[in-house]
């Protein structure tokens, strides 16, 4: 059985160690912040100018003033703190998150990422994506391997305009986990529950080593 969205967030919060500053993207991964390892001391980062998001609210915890780049209704901590967004692109562009979570609507095998538009759909605009894959130290991309019409996302070239050329470190799908190493080359490293090689290749259009 396939891991659902809730399983693949799950496993990309593995990714995050203590002390990181971590940026998560709209969709799946704003769903990482709901598993992060209670042992370790992480603090998320959003665009729009907050440093220490908490978890989402309960319904009685909802603030309306308090959201995140993808305005959502978060929570704020303690050791919240707030700022520009002009500062928000500057800690990034700087080099200071250590991590990016982010969704793609492609990847490419030798870790080029297309996750801001499609020709001929609006778009409110390319956001702060291809800051923070030229900015961020390592990226993460949690999606689902096919589109709603089936078609592979992992391929060997991405048909959609770029974010970044080469800047993809890991991908997380409901099937499994691929690395991509620097220079290019992915592979397979861990399988979802009851998945097999066999279902991945089937999906997936992009050239992968196995290591499972």
């Amino acid at each position: 059985m396939a891991w659902d969205r809730n399983d693949m967030a799950r496993r990309a919060a593995k990714e995050m160690e203590d002390g990181f500053y971590v940026n998560l993207g709209i969709g799946i991964p704003t769903l990482v912040a709901n598993y992060i390892d209670d042992d370790i001391d992480v603090t998320l980062q959003s665009e729009n100018g907050m440093l220490g998001m908490g978890p989402f609210p309960f319904e009685d915890e909802v603030d309306p003033d308090l959201i995140n780049a993808g305005k959502q209704t978060i929570t704020e901590l303690r050791r919240t703190s707030y700022f520009s967004s002009a500062d928000s692109f500057g800690m990034i562009r700087g080099g200071h998150i250590d991590l990016s979570i982010l969704g793609a609507m492609e990847v490419a095998e030798n870790g080029d990422l297309a996750n801001w538009m499609i020709p001929g759909k609006m778009v409110k605009g390319m956001g702060g994506a291809m800051d923070l894959v030229a900015g961020v130290k390592r990226v993460v991309v949690v999606m689902d391997h096919t589109s709603k019409s089936g078609a592979p996302k992992l391929l060997h070239e991405c048909s959609l305009p770029l974010t970044g050329k080469g800047v993809v470190d890991m991908v997380i799908t409901n099937l499994g986990v691929f690395e991509i190493a620097e220079g290019g080359g992915m592979k397979l490293t861990e399988l979802a529950d009851d998945v097999s090689v066999d279902d991945v290749k089937s999906s997936t259009e992009a050239n992968f080593e196995v290591a499972v």
